[in-house]
């Protein structure tokens, strides 16, 4: 079955939705106690994309939409070091999370899902090229699907049966925005959570090293 636009509407008012892409930066949430380690830890069925040892000191998790500007930002300017400094160093896991704002957001997801499989570096390749054409995405959502598709080596049939014809894909990524929305309170993007802590709105990395810095010494 395909998510329909009163389908995938239906689950966005059943999550809720209030959002609005990144309202503010740099924003600690005044119920930071409210969701346990173990709720916000939980993967959803199609598991975690994520970077960095497993054995870090601090996990930092993103919630995006690969429609939300603010996200798109955030990727370009600031997680390229945070990835160098951090990640690639061992100190910090990154996890990136799909929260879809939108269908484009929700078939761009898929896309990525299904092109990395199980490949997170891939995964975050395909994010990486599909914020930075987001423009394209915004005028020419299935063009632009299509294009990053192909470049990614499938065929637009292959394109068509993940991004219309995957309701796996689909409900798993609906399911982990649901989750985040009900119970983590996550109510826009992008939104972190760091060893647990919610932080919201885009995020500089000198901002994102004065929480990772004590975290290390500890």
């Amino acid at each position: 079955m395909n998510i329909t636009r009163r389908a995938f509407n239906a689950a966005l008012s059943l999550a809720g939705l209030a959002a609005v892409a990144g309202v503010s930066p740099w924003q600690l949430i005044g119920d930071a106690n409210a969701q346990t380690l173990e709720e916000i830890n939980q993967a959803g069925a199609l598991g975690d994309m994520a970077l960095g040892s497993k054995d870090a000191s601090v996990t930092i998790i993103e919630y995006a939409s690969m429609t939300c500007p603010h996200c798109a930002a955030f990727t370009k300017d600031v997680f390229p070091e945070l990835k160098k400094t951090y990640i690639d160093t061992g100190k910090v896991r990154f996890i990136f999370r799909e929260f879809p704002l939108d269908q484009v957001a929700l078939a761009a997801s898929a896309l990525a899902r299904c092109v990395a499989k199980d490949d997170a570096p891939k995964f975050f390749a395909i994010i990486d090229i599909l914020f930075k054409q987001q423009n394209d995405l915004a005028s020419d959502a299935l063009g632009t699907i299509n294009r990053v598709g192909k470049q990614a080596g499938f065929s637009e049939q292959m394109i068509k049966d993940c991004v219309q014809g995957d309701p796996a894909i689909q409900k798993g990524i609906l399911d982990v925005r649901e989750h985040a929305y009900k119970t983590l309170k996550v109510n826009s993007t992008p939104f972190f959570f760091v060893n647990g802590t919610p932080v919201k709105g885009e995020t500089s990395f000198d901002a994102f090293e004065k929480l990772i810095k004590p975290l290390l010494k500890s």
